[in-house]
């Protein structure tokens, strides 16, 4: 078993932190994950990526995840060209947002951008 996570969201949201509990948590019950942000000098309020790795095996890459299984957007203004990219076909996306599901499929189709299998939206903020 494998789980790739990529965290999309903007600095001082909690990407990062989430990204590293969902390790941790993945650790205590005796799997293998490691966690990383991607991050440049941008101050507070740019855009920032975390990711997670989940798997039954020891994991060895340390590179970014470039197709991830799972997408987790914590700002919905963020460009959903950019977080969908290299998203897995049998992929999901979970969006904090007040939107309903079908109104961020829609937002999808009028991008010209490909569904995702699963969309998911949790209105956490």
């Amino acid at each position: 078993m494998r789980l790739e996570i990529r965290w999309h969201g903007r600095g001082g949201q909690g990407a990062v932190t989430a990204a590293q509990i969902l390790a941790a948590a993945a650790i205590e019950e005796g799997l293998w994950a490691q966690a990383f942000p991607e991050f440049g000098a941008e101050r507070r309020g740019a855009p920032v990526k975390a990711y997670t790795r989940i798997a039954t095996e020891p994991i060895l890459e340390r590179e970014p995840i470039l197709e991830p299984n799972v997408v987790v957007v914590l700002d919905s203004t963020l460009d959903p060209k950019v977080y969908l990219d290299g998203l897995r076909e049998e992929g999901a996306v979970i969006i904090n947002t007040g939107k309903s599901v079908e109104e961020i499929r829609s937002l999808f189709r009028e991008k010209g951008l490909k569904e995702p299998k699963v969309v998911a939206v949790v209105n956490a903020t």
